[in-house]
């Protein structure tokens, strides 16, 4: 897995030919096609680093989103930066294990209730007292929490949660409804614990503390953290990058927690974070804050990150190869097809090893 070369003019990406790359060199001609067919409604981008060259990078404008609120332009390009959502979830799994290499918070078989002893009257419960880190980084904490409903209901968890006065009452006051560890349940509520833990850990507001130890180190400048209602970073959802950069954390997490000959992220952590931990469906596993998956050909593993609307951060060790999808379809109940009939193309059986 090869370093790549450093080009300002693509954002720090040597660029290499579909076919140099062992890609199909129809790809982006298939994607041009089958967006002006409406078969990719709410398409934003697709990236392909494959041997850590940039070998595809195709845009397509569409209506877009900050965080909820409408942009004026539908204009996409590589300067433009966009709504990673539930992407920023797997960041702070990365940023966990950066704080935990430099011994500022509590490590994974901790109880979560010596974190916050200012909530002790909400852990003084059976099954509350053994919740772990490690529950929380791999979302099986057994609190009562429900994601499935969208994002625009406000009876959704996370909604709820950015909507409460003080988010680490509504989490850790929300009923326990198994044992922590037994099974998985997707929770933002888990991103925002984590979070709480670091800035407590480090002593400074986590969209700082990502900006010195990942971003900044990883080469990415222009990035915004969105706030919630109280004023505070969105840890579970409110990161926004750009295309490139996206692209160049899955970059980093392929090459083992490296960029550019600099560590980043522990190797050890980026091994942990990838052991499944929690079963989701159909072979889909979780497991520090990363979805973990098998190539359908070959049996070999995927690592990723997942957003609302589409996003996707797709790490494929086998390949050598990271994919970026970036998408609008926001709350969209079938948002999940477009970027799996992507994906499928893309690491179809004739990729070149």
């Amino acid at each position: 897995m090869g370093i790549m070369g450093l080009q300002p003019e693509t954002g720090g990406w040597e660029r290499v030919s579909l076919a140099h790359a062992g890609l199909d060199p129809e790809l982006g001609d298939w994607l041009k096609t089958g967006f002006n067919k409406g078969e990719f409604v709410g398409l934003h981008g697709v990236l392909i680093a494959r041997r850590g060259k940039l070998a595809l990078e195709h845009y397509f404008d569409g209506v877009d989103q900050n965080w909820g609120k409408p942009l004026p332009s539908p204009h996409h390009d590589a300067s433009l930066l966009h709504d990673m959502r539930s992407v920023t979830k797997s960041v702070i799994g990365l940023l966990y294990g950066i704080a935990l290499a430099e011994d500022r918070v509590p490590k994974t078989i901790a109880k979560i209730a010596a974190s916050f002893p200012d909530h002790a009257h909400l852990m003084d419960e059976r099954l509350r007292k053994h919740l772990t880190i490690g529950h929380v980084l791999s979302m099986r904490m057994g609190l009562e929490w429900d994601e499935d409903l969208p994002y625009s209901d406000p009876l959704n968890g996370e909604i709820q949660m950015e909507a409460s006065d003080d988010r680490l009452a509504f989490i850790l006051g929300r009923p326990m409804v198994e044992a922590p560890g037994s099974k998985w349940r997707y929770a933002g509520g888990a991103s925002a614990l984590l979070g709480e833990i670091i800035t407590r850990g480090v002593a400074q507001p986590i969209d700082n503390y990502a900006r010195d130890r990942l971003l900044v180190p990883l080469g990415i400048k222009d990035f915004e953290w969105v706030k919630g209602s109280d004023g505070r970073p969105s840890v579970s959802s409110g990161l926004r990058l750009q295309p490139r950069d996206m692209l160049r954390v899955g970059q980093m997490v392929l090459e083992r927690g490296n960029y550019a000959g600099r560590r980043i992220v522990p190797p050890g952590w980026l091994a942990t974070s990838f052991k499944p931990r929690g079963y989701v469906e159909s072979g889909l596993r979780y497991g520090y804050h990363w979805w973990l998956g098998q190539l359908a050909a070959t049996g070999k593993p995927w690592i990723a990150a997942y957003g609302n609307g589409g996003q996707r951060l797709i790490v494929i060790p086998s390949l050598d190869m990271v994919v970026a999808i970036l998408a609008g379809n926001y709350n969209a109940p079938d948002q999940w097809k477009m970027p799996l009939k992507v994906m499928t193309k893309v690491v179809m059986p004739g990729v070149v090893d």
